[in-house]
């Protein structure tokens, strides 16, 4: 489990390819891997991975085909990558809970300057659009943001400086990918009221 609040900018060094996947060489870029061990999770832009192997700054991690199928970001060299180490129970929950799990690829729609901050217009996949409300919480490429405004499949954000300069979203642009993952917290209350819904059906 995440918050969505990035510790550092890694930056993709080096891809293996395997026979279902690639492995990648991150080099972390300051993230403090002091308490970082063999099988720890860390979230590289929203997506939660295992390290399979460590070498001082740089680690590497096995990532399946069907993770970059529905995810983007991970399979260029130079890319880079959000990074946040998995939550420990007594940490504080900056941001909101993030469990790691991309739920869809979205498309900026318009990255502008807004006097200092910017503002970031996304358009979802229609399959997760549901989720997303106004003044909810949203993980762009692994960062916890709040909802402004929605219409349709499109969402507006508010990126103040500081979260600018200190994530991979100061590279976006019209049409650039991003992964979202939906508020935890949605996903159950739609469970709820679809099972309501089923077990009023079943009765009659």
């Amino acid at each position: 489990m995440f918050s969505g609040i990035v510790a550092a900018v890694g930056r993709i060094e080096h891809i293996e390819p395997l026979a279902d996947g690639i492995r990648l060489s991150v080099d972390t870029n300051g993230l403090d891997l002091s308490d970082v061990i063999l099988g720890d999770s860390i979230a590289h832009s929203g997506v939660c991975l295992t390290v399979v192997e460590m070498n001082g700054p740089r680690l590497k991690y096995d990532v399946s085909r069907e993770t970059l199928n529905c995810t983007v970001g991970l399979d260029a060299v130079g890319n880079e990558v959000n990074l946040e180490k998995a939550l420990r129970l007594a940490d504080r929950l900056g941001g909101h809970l993030v469990t790691g799990h991309v739920d869809g690829v979205g498309e900026v729609v318009k990255f502008a300057p807004v006097g200092e901050s910017h503002e970031l217009v996304i358009r979802a996949p229609a399959a997760i659009a549901g989720y997303i409300a106004k003044k909810g919480s949203i993980t762009v490429n692994g960062v916890s943001l709040t909802v402004n405004r929605v219409e349709g499949r499109d969402f507006w954000i508010n990126l103040i400086p500081h979260t600018v300069a200190m994530t991979n979203l100061k590279h976006l642009q019209a049409g650039s990918k991003v992964n979202l993952e939906i508020d935890l917290i949605a996903r159950y209350v739609e469970r709820m009221l679809a099972w309501r819904s089923e077990e009023a059906a079943a009765q009659g």
